[in-house]
């Protein structure tokens, strides 16, 4: 019964950190559509090459967005037309660049630490994307084609596409008579949030088993398992959700408490570009192949670069300790987002079963 309490409080406080940025993503991303045209996106960001990436990964660098609220985000660049890899690659550099993490990080680590994050993060995003580019390409779409004697089935194909279009089209035209802020709420919580809510819901649920499960003496852990520090904070940093801002008081403390400096590193970049929900999302938007890509190049470029910095360090004798410059209580507001969140996730969830049941009577 106590471990039940533990994770239902668990799970409350996780919906209360993460609904209020999931909800802002959702606005964000439903403004975005409006108002950015889907050939815009198509144009830069459509193509499987070098470019299409780095300007993706430019594109989310200034962004104030965390890895929860990124999901909407990079879900509606992907619907407009970008490539895998430009779609992955903001996945990875917008929640850990943003502007107001990078501030944070300076503010709690000086320009020196800052920097090596901000370009380590740009250099794994665009591995990523450029990889899954390489690797993981566009599944060709096949136009039909009529054979020199078209028979009956092969015309009403065409009819039926031909209908499909004329609807789709008169929808269209319908829509945009729609008030601008109506279309921005039906494409953020109709379309996008109906798209995403299945890994979402189930993402909630494993994050917050996930946490209770951490225990709580983790720097003691790390200090005992010094050369396994790395592989520990991986395990515990990738599945669990923890944004860019607040992961540094983390950190800090991890420093502080002796842990090196590569190891806080490791956190820092991989926990906030993934989580449980995050990864949900990406294996269903993208594929198995591009989870894979998404998931080893934060894993192996985290620990490649943690260990760059503990190099640093001990070359420039440095203590790290001496960049170190350093219960929160869920608002009304993050209380409020949470329930709303959680209504619209259960409406869309049980949604299905409740159609198919009204069909069978």
């Amino acid at each position: 019964m106590e471990y039940l309490t533990l994770y239902i409080d668990a799970l409350i406080d996780l919906s209360n950190a993460m609904a209020i940025y999931i909800l802002f993503g959702l606005l964000f991303a439903g403004v975005m559509h409006e108002l950015i045209p889907e050939t815009l996106v198509t144009k830069h960001l459509g193509k499987e090459n070098i470019w299409s990436v780095i300007k993706s990964t430019v594109f989310g660098i200034p962004l104030p967005v965390c890895s929860c609220g990124v999901i909407p985000l990079a879900t509606s660049i992907k619907k407009s037309g970008a490539s895998k890899g430009a779609t992955l690659s903001f996945l990875i550099s917008t929640p850990i660049t943003g502007v107001d993490s990078i501030m944070a990080t300076y503010g709690i680590f000086g320009w020196v630490f800052t920097l090596y994050r901000a370009i380590t993060s740009m250099i794994i995003a665009m591995v990523a994307g450029i990889l899954t580019n390489i690797f993981d390409k566009e599944e060709p779409v096949v136009k039909p084609k009529f054979t020199t004697s078209p028979n009956i089935e092969e015309l009403n194909v065409c009819c039926s596409s031909q209908a499909t279009c004329c609807a789709t089209s008169s929808q269209k035209e319908g829509t945009k008579k729609e008030h601008f802020i109506v279309r921005v709420f039906k494409y953020a919580f109709g379309t996008l949030l109906k798209d995403i809510v299945t890994p979402l819901l189930w993402g909630l649920l494993l994050g917050a088993l996930i946490t209770v499960a951490i225990p709580s003496n983790l720097s003691e852990i790390l200090l005992d398992y010094a050369w396994l520090s790395y592989f520990i904070v991986i395990i515990i940093a990738v599945p669990m959700y923890v944004c860019a801002t607040a992961s540094l008081p983390i950190a800090a403390g991890l420093m502080l408490s002796g842990v090196s400096a590569g190891a806080a590193f490791v956190f820092l970049s991989a926990g906030p570009a993934t989580n449980t929900v995050t990864i949900g999302v990406v294996k269903k938007m993208l594929g198995t192949r591009s989870l894979y890509i998404y998931l080893g190049s934060i894993v192996v470029g985290s620990i490649v670069f943690g260990l760059g910095l503990d190099y640093l360090f001990s070359v420039s004798n440095i203590d790290p300790k001496t960049l170190v410059h350093m219960g929160e209580h869920a608002g009304v507001f993050a209380f409020v987002s949470s329930v709303i969140l959680w209504i619209f996730m259960l409406y869309y969830f049980i949604e299905p079963y409740r159609k198919k049941k009204e069909q069978i009577k």
